[in-house]
């Protein structure tokens, strides 16, 4: 059995060969088409649509759609691992390529583990298979946009964007802010709460669909310059009576929320990018100090104990994460135990806020140059400060949901606040 010739994001696992095959196509394209153009994207603030073109190409578009479908039929681990790989050499294409991929995999591994009537199920399996066509055929890309400015992005409140039904579909009205791929994707899976004409929205009529990029009554709007992620191009979003078919529908009524409560690895679909990002700040990191960072005079600085030490704190972050997060993708599923969902917290809170901390780390180390913008880890320092901010798990509501969840089981009350 053939093994891999590089050490995949992810780390050493035992992969499958299907899992070798799809991580070596991406390292391959990563190492040789992404990485070189990562600087464009950041420094213009403006989509990878060449990397997109390359994503089509080599059928990653379709990388989670099953195969009797047309597709690559990769499970949930599986696209972790390649999302990692993808983000270790371009920050933006792996969030961005993120949100098109959970737009086919909640669609399809895990919808299959959501719990549905035999109506819903046959609805959606008829509509799920109009929407892999458009990947598989027509190359379509899809955004995912949640946030609004409110509580509703973290599961804390009803959407504030709205669809009414009407004759053959829904009326969509409201604003996204944040939403990436604005102007690149060819549909928006849109969250919003169904209007039911009365004064009590319910996050449980939340409604997941598929609005047409040239629907009448879309806008994009806004500017797009931040920090960092700069090439996700996240603008802002608005729908004004825009309607929506009912075979736009990516789940069927009500099932988005069970979902939620089924599936919360389905949230944790952020963190491989990150990870590829503290991989990459490691990997440069290590190049540098031993003189091998092409176009940079070959100066070696590993004999510095004080070098020697920080690559040592580096791996050991480093190698923390990666077994959090392995433990935490492989053992991924439809209700989860309590500890398995605490790993998953756990996971998701070490890879946001360490990616950070490594990058912080190999600029020290690396020294003055390590702040110049012909060199990467900048602007992987500026990318990794950005993954504790991104809902619906940001770090701050992950460790208070760990904290929630530890202290309290499902429906204890405290008769008074302590």
């Amino acid at each position: 059995m053939p093994q891999l010739n590089f050490t995949p994001a992810v780390g050493d696992l035992p992969f499958t060969a299907k899992q070798r095959s799809l991580l070596s196509l991406v390292h391959e394209l990563g190492k040789t088409k992404f990485a070189g153009r990562a600087a464009q994207w950041d420094e213009t603030a403006s989509f990878p649509f060449e990397n997109y073109r390359d994503l089509r190409d080599a059928g990653l578009l379709a990388l989670c759609v099953p195969e009797a479908h047309g597709g690559l039929g990769a499970d949930y681990a599986t696209y972790m691992m390649i999302g990692a790989e993808i983000g270790r050499f371009c920050g933006a294409t792996a969030l961005t390529y993120n949100m098109h991929i959970c737009s086919t995999m909640w669609t399809g591994v895990l919808a299959d583990g959501i719990a549905m009537t035999e109506e819903q199920r046959s609805e959606h399996v008829r509509r799920r298979a109009l929407h892999f066509q458009r990947v598989v055929k027509d190359g379509a890309i899809y955004a995912q946009p949640f946030s609004e400015g409110s509580a509703a992005a973290a599961g804390r409140a009803p959407f504030g964007t709205t669809a009414r039904k009407v004759e053959g579909g829904w009326l969509v009205n409201g604003r996204k802010i944040f939403a990436s791929l604005s102007g690149a994707a060819n549909y928006y899976g849109v969250l919003c709460t169904e209007d039911k004409g009365d004064d009590k929205p319910d996050a449980r009529d939340t409604l997941y669909l598929a609005v047409p990029a040239t629907s009448e009554g879309f806008a994009i709007s806004g500017e797009w310059n931040p920090l960092g992620m700069r090439g996700t191009v996240s603008r802002n979003l608005t729908f004004k009576d825009v309607f929506v078919s009912d075979d736009e529908q990516l789940m069927p009524r009500g099932i988005y929320y069970k979902g939620a409560q089924t599936w919360p690895a389905m949230f944790f679909t952020l963190a491989p990018t990150y990870l590829g990002q503290a991989t990459a700040a490691y990997d440069f990191t290590v190049q540098y100090l031993r003189g091998e960072v092409p176009g940079e005079p070959p100066i070696k600085r590993r004999m510095y104990a004080t070098k020697q030490i920080a690559m040592a704190q580096m791996r050991i972050q480093l190698e923390s994460m990666k077994s959090l997060f392995a433990r935490a993708i492989q053992e991924a599923g439809p209700n989860p135990t309590k500890d398995a969902r605490m790993r998953l917290y756990a996971a998701q809170y070490s890879v946001m806020e360490g990616a950070n901390d490594i990058a912080r780390l190999a600029i020290r180390t690396c020294g003055g140059q390590g702040m110049m913008r012909h060199l990467p880890l900048e602007r992987i320092y500026r990318d990794s400060r950005c993954g504790s901010l991104m809902l619906p798990w940001t770090a701050e509501l992950v460790l208070d949901r760990m904290g929630r969840e530890t202290l309290y089981e499902a429906g204890e009350r405290d008769d008074a606040p302590a």
